[in-house]
């Protein structure tokens, strides 16, 4: 097999699954928001799903390290075509209610956590295999989930509108399905620790935590990611839907906005994957959230004219696009290969720990001080968790450059 082959594999694989997923998150709110018009309801069915994501993340490390991530990462795909198709299905027969949409949405987050964090797993062995640099492999990943963020937004807003919000779910469905047939024929078996099914699943996810905890610069990114994340979920699930439809507009625009968003932070993403590794990390990380975070929630708090709305996404968007190959590289670096599995996927679970409670956080803003309001004290709050770990002078330590997977202490 040609010893690049497998990093176009995890690409196509992830612009199939990524892009699926982003139709997802924008059709499944979509669908509560027209049906039952209740910002709450809408916050609920988001965080049934990224609760249990954020769950079964942190506890799947283990098991990837043990099973090797390509294994779980078909067999979570795999049923997550089950779990996704069964919205449409429903919705077909007329079966489909708020109460109905909540154990197939947990179902969804639950596979999808495994998922991604077997495919991120996949990443330092495929680096090596490939004979490039950690940062060149990371911005590549970067650049693919920014493309297929935008192809799925975009394509999301049009298909939700032709078909509706549940049957555009379809799609959703065939890209799983795609991801699991390229995963399969082209990625070979990477298994980091042969020997780790010796030792209890309990010990091995402890290890992963005490390494964690131990290591000053990866809580500092956990803690600034975990908050942003929050924010964001916020944002995108309930803040910007329900600002475009007291706008008078439908899930076109809703789309345009999240392509926009995403097709700018592509281009940041590939820039950052052809000069990663010379860029000053901690400047970069730092102006990238300063400039992805706040301007957007002003902007819509202020109600300025659609064009500057636009503008301001694509450079937060731009910016946004240095964030994950800069961080990933670091996560990398840090984490001593045998615990690959079981810290990449506690720390990403940690980092996405508060975003379950995203939609219900935005939507009880909005029920309780309007939203305009809202959206200027979550801009507010995004700065502060910008700055804040800046203020740790162990968290300077993030500039520093190591060996992938050597052992960090």
């Amino acid at each position: 097999m040609n010893a690049r082959a497998p990093f176009l594999a995890l690409a196509v694989a992830e612009t199939f699954s990524i892009s699926g997923t982003r139709l997802s998150t924008i059709a499944i709110p979509w669908l509560v928001l027209s049906t039952t018009n209740s910002p709450v309801s809408t916050g609920l069915v988001a965080m049934m799903e990224m609760l249990p994501y954020v769950v079964a993340k942190a506890l799947a490390g283990p098991l990837i390290d043990r099973a090797g991530p390509k294994r779980i990462a078909m067999a979570c795909d795999a049923a997550s075509v089950v779990a996704v198709g069964l919205v449409p299905l429903l919705h077909l027969l007329g079966l489909l209610t708020v109460p109905a949409l909540l154990p197939i949405v947990f179902a969804i987050g639950a596979l999808r956590g495994p998922a991604d964090a077997a495919k991120q797993a996949m990443v330092p062995d495929i680096a090596e295999l490939a004979a490039v640099p950690l940062e060149r492999v990371t911005g590549v990943v970067g650049t693919i989930e920014r493309l297929a963020s935008t192809v799925g937004a975009a394509g999301a807003g049009a298909l939700i509108a032709v078909t509706g919000p549940a049957q555009a779910l379809v799609f959703n469905a065939i890209t799983f399905a795609v991801a699991v047939l390229v995963v399969g024929v082209g990625i070979p078996a990477l298994r980091h620790t042969p020997a780790a099914a010796t030792a209890s699943y309990g010990r091995d996810l402890l290890e992963g935590w005490s390494f964690l905890r131990r290591d000053a610069v990866l809580m500092g990114i956990v803690t600034m990611v975990a908050a942003t994340n929050l924010l964001d979920q916020a944002f995108h699930t309930i803040l910007l839907p329900v600002w475009i439809r007291d706008a008078g507009r439908g899930p076109e625009l809703l789309g345009a906005i999240l392509a926009v968003f995403s097709g700018s932070s592509m281009v940041g993403a590939a820039i950052a994957a052809s000069i990663g590794e010379r860029m000053p990390r901690l400047v970069v990380y730092t102006a990238a959230f300063l400039l992805t975070g706040f301007p957007r929630f002003l902007v819509l708090a202020m109600d300025v004219p659609l064009v500057a709305v636009f503008a301001t996404l694509a450079i937060g968007g731009f910016a946004s696009g240095f964030l994950n190959p800069i961080v990933s590289a670091v996560l990398f670096e840090r984490i001593p290969k045998p615990l690959i599995g079981r810290v990449s996927s506690m720390a990403t679970a940690l980092g996405w720990s508060l975003i379950p409670f995203g939609g219900l956080f935005g939507g009880a803003l909005i029920s309780g001080i309007g939203l305009s309001a809202a959206l200027m004290l979550t801009g507010l709050a995004y700065l502060a968790a910008t700055l804040l770990p800046l203020a740790r002078k162990s968290f300077r330590g993030f500039e520093k450059r190591r060996i992938a997977g050597a052992n960090a202490s």
